[in-house]
């Protein structure tokens, strides 16, 4: 009797205490009988995915210019999307639809199949539509060089043109350098930005990609967007011609185009309206001139220059920059068709739209270079995590301070009962086995 008395007390005393220990075995005494049932232990909540957002709203549809039926090649299938990159700059940003502040009138209608306007100097996003839809950027892409090799090459060097430059597309658009010509980078500059030119844009990327020639210009190219935080952009050539894998979005081609304006050389290079090709003597041939194939240069003020683009795939492709009001504000748009206007003048109309909106408006922000390779900051300690106290038991996953009590109680209730039953056992005659 005492043995069985003592086990009931441990019972007890188990049973009154285990139950502090949230996940732990309850365990049950009633009508003389044990019984243990598991209760599961809550599971944490966990904590949001960086860069994730909630279910985006309804898309609202991007004024829409209707224009004449075209005869093009498939679009080639983009990369799959990336929530955290879609949310780049902010999360309302996360839209294949119209973005704008509340009560600002409507954007014009453009035949973009994706645009953004942004501050050049603070960097704020104004408005956009399908800001980070995936397409293929044409000659824009030229940009992402600009921004990658500028600060390499030095303008006054003078360079060899080779045959391997002049390797491009046949009928796209070139300068007109002549293999073994000797030209300053300067030149090179010149006929990439005014006349789009892919023969000085393989020999910028070669001679900026070291011994890697233009592989080495194109990963570098694709290094710059990354620190750039042109997280969907990948760049295959270094001209912008159309290649398997490569693309970008209006917002990438905001944050290129806001690291080429920040550059002087870029600024003046953009601006000239016309300039020279040197004869090549050596060569026996004559020099000539190119002019700025940007309309923006000639025909809206306050422009500070921009690029222009075209393929097949991409159709027409446009950045452009303007200052107004000591404002500049940047324009980008991708898959445009000329018709009933040109890509500059869309984005020119798109342009008149931001500056009528006050300063304060906002949609996002540019992101600034190296933010998103910045390590987060270490997590602040919380409630959970604080020193132990006199306080409720720890609700963590493991055995908690009422488990221990517990097992303690019923080890010391199992000793006393053991040793209860070998003082009753020394009492009496020793049975038969």
């Amino acid at each position: 009797m005492r043995v069985r008395a003592l086990a009931v007390g441990c019972v007890v005393l188990v049973a009154v205490t285990i139950p502090a220990t949230p996940g732990a075995a309850a365990i049950t005494v009633g009508s003389g009988r044990v019984a243990a049932v598991a209760l599961p232990t809550p599971a944490p909540t966990p904590p949001p995915a960086p860069g994730s957002v909630a279910p985006a709203p309804t898309a609202v549809p991007c004024p829409k210019a209707v224009a004449p039926k075209v005869v093009r090649s498939p679009k080639p299938t983009p990369p799959p999307s990336v929530p955290e990159h879609r949310v780049v700059g902010g999360d309302v940003l996360a839209t294949p639809g119209l973005i704008v502040p509340p009560g600002v009138p409507t954007p014009p209608k453009v035949t973009a199949t994706s645009w953004l306007v942004a501050d050049l100097d603070t960097g704020e996003v104004l408005g956009g539509c399908g800001p980070h839809e995936y397409a293929t950027p044409a000659s824009v892409q030229k940009l992402l060089l600009a921004a990658t090799m500028l600060p390499r090459l030095d303008p006054a060097r003078v360079v060899t043109v080779t045959r391997e430059d002049l390797d491009i597309a046949p009928g796209s658009s070139a300068v007109g350098l002549l293999p073994g010509g000797r030209y300053r980078v300067e030149t090179l500059w010149l006929g990439l930005l005014l006349q789009s030119g892919n023969e000085a844009a393989n020999a910028l990327a070669r001679l900026g990609g070291g011994a890697e020639g233009v592989a080495g210009g194109v990963r570098a190219m694709n290094e710059q967007a990354r620190r750039l935080g042109a997280q969907q952009t990948h760049a295959v050539t270094p001209s912008g011609l159309d290649a398997p894998g490569q693309f970008t979005s209006a917002y990438d081609l905001a944050l290129i185009a806001r690291a080429c304006f920040a550059d002087p050389a870029f600024r003046r290079y953009v601006l000239t309206e016309r300039t020279r090709i040197p004869a090549q003597k050596a060569l026996r041939a004559k020099g000539f001139e190119i002019q700025n194939e940007n309309q923006l240069v000639y025909r809206y003020p306050g422009a500070l220059g921009g690029k222009t683009g075209f393929t097949d795939y991409a159709r027409h492709t446009y950045v452009g920059a303007a200052e107004r009001g000591g404002r500049r504000l940047v324009v980008t748009l991708l898959g445009a068709e000329p018709r009933p206007r040109r890509g500059w003048e869309q984005g020119a109309a798109l342009l008149d739209w931001g500056f009528a909106l006050p300063r304060q408006m906002s949609v996002g922000r540019l992101v600034e270079p190296g933010e998103l390779d910045a390590e987060p900051p270490p997590a602040v300690p919380g409630p959970a995590d604080a020193a132990p106290s006199a306080g409720p038991a720890s609700t963590a996953d493991g055995p908690g301070a009422g488990m221990f009590v517990a097992l303690a109680v019923g080890a010391v209730a199992i000793a006393l009962a053991v040793l209860a039953g070998r003082r009753s056992r020394s009492a009496v005659t020793d049975l038969p086995e």
